[in-house]
Formats: structure tokens, C-alpha cells, sequence
């Protein structure tokens, strides 16, 4: 009716829900990254807590994984925004992506390849000094 005060129809014919779906319910890609983080997180710790070397390492690789995805997840990742200041942008923190993560998130990922590779090594020499994998060096019965 003319005297009503409704909003004004959508030329599109679609509703604002169905034009921007991300604002209406949970985001799939957090669903997933926080799946992907408990998933690792889970198996490394499963990992961790197995009898033998070469699965504690590999747990312990996983576990990394899943504190690197957290922290990345952590920074809010922005996509298409510049990760340094442009003069004529100004020094509005919400336009840039936060660098502070993803160089954490980087050193970390080249610390656990290094250490990861000293942990294999270790791995390797005391297998050949006990004849064994085992953590505490003893076969069970």
C-alpha cells in the first residue's frame, strides 16, 4: 500500500541473506580450520602418548602443526589487504593484514623442520646403539 513504510523491494529479487551469505551462520572455512586443528592436535597427542620413537616424533610434528595453524588462524587473516602501510592509505590499523602471525607462524614452521630433523637423527643413533625403537629403551613382554 502507498502509505506503508516497508523498505523498498530488491530489483535483484533476492534477499539480503542470499546476496551475502557469509553474515548469516557459521563460516564454513572456520568450521573446517578448527576441525583441521583439533583433528591434528589429536593425533599428535594420540601419537605422543605411543610406546615408540619414531611415533613421538611424528606427534610431536603434528602437534606443531595444529599450534601453527591456530596462531595463523589466530591473526585474523584478511584477504586482498596490503601487510605494510601505504602513505596514501593512512595508518588505519583495520586496513592492513597483521604480519605479526604469519612471521611467528613461518619461524615456527623452520624450527620444527630443523628440529624434527635432530630428533631423526637422534632417533637413528640410539635405535643403532639399543638395537630398539622403544621409548624407554626395553621391549615390553
Amino acid at each position: 500500500m502507498p502509505g506503508d513504510n516497508a523498505a523498498p523491494s530488491d530489483p535483484t529479487g533476492l534477499d539480503d541473506h542470499k546476496r551475502h551469505p557469509a553474515t548469516t551462520g557459521p563460516r564454513l572455512m572456520e568450521i573446517v580450520l578448527a576441525l583441521a586443528i583439533g583433528v591434528l592436535a589429536g593425533s599428535g597427542i594420540y601419537l605422543i602418548l605411543r610406546p615408540r620413537t619414531f611415533q613421538l616424533i611424528m606427534g610431536l610434528s603434528l602437534l606443531s602443526y595444529a599450534v601453527n595453524l591456530f596462531i595463523f588462524g589466530m591473526g585474523r587473516l584478511r584477504v586482498g589487504a596490503a601487510p605494510v602501510i601505504h602513505p596514501s592509505q593512512g595508518s588505519d590499523p583495520s586496513l592492513y593484514a597483521d604480519p605479526v602471525p604469519q612471521a611467528l607462524v613461518l619461524t615456527a614452521i623452520v624450527i620444527g623442520f630443523a628440529t624434527t630433523a635432530l630428533f631423526l637423527v637422534v632417533l637413528l643413533a640410539s635405535r643403532g646403539l639399543s638395537g630398539t625403537d622403544h621409548v624407554d629403551g626395553e621391549e615390553s613382554s
